[in-house]
């Protein structure tokens, strides 16, 4: 027997806005004793807690400033303000999967915005 699972939707969240969300699912555990907190939550809550570096809100005013850079595009803006790269090259892995490069200004701009948020 096989089960599928359809996809009903489909949002990207950054880090501090995953960091929100698992906040409130902890509280509500917490409210009920006979609840336990499962291995996978607790380790999420720790993950997001160590390495969200930003309020929801500046945040998504870092996600909005890279979309409106040609070369960036929703989900690599995401990846960006989550792991915030410092450098030609660790940028460079981001568009690893892409079909195409980026020139070392392209990759300049980006890294210029990321530099006014880290």
């Amino acid at each position: 027997m096989t089960i599928f699972k359809e996809k009903l939707d489909e949002e990207y969240l950054t880090l501090a806005e995953t960091k929100v969300i698992l906040e409130d699912i902890e509280a509500e555990r917490a409210d009920d004793e006979d609840r336990e907190m499962r291995y996978e939550l607790a380790r999420a809550i720790e993950h997001v807690n160590r390495f969200a570096k930003f309020e929801p809100e500046e945040s998504r005013e870092f996600v909005a400033e890279l979309q409106e850079l040609e070369q960036v595009d929703e989900a690599t803006a995401y990846k960006i303000v989550d792991l915030l790269p410092q450098d030609r090259d660790e940028l460079r892995s981001l568009y690893a999967q892409q079909r195409y490069s980026l020139s070392g200004d392209e990759l300049d701009e980006i890294l210029n915005v990321v530099a006014k948020y880290a």
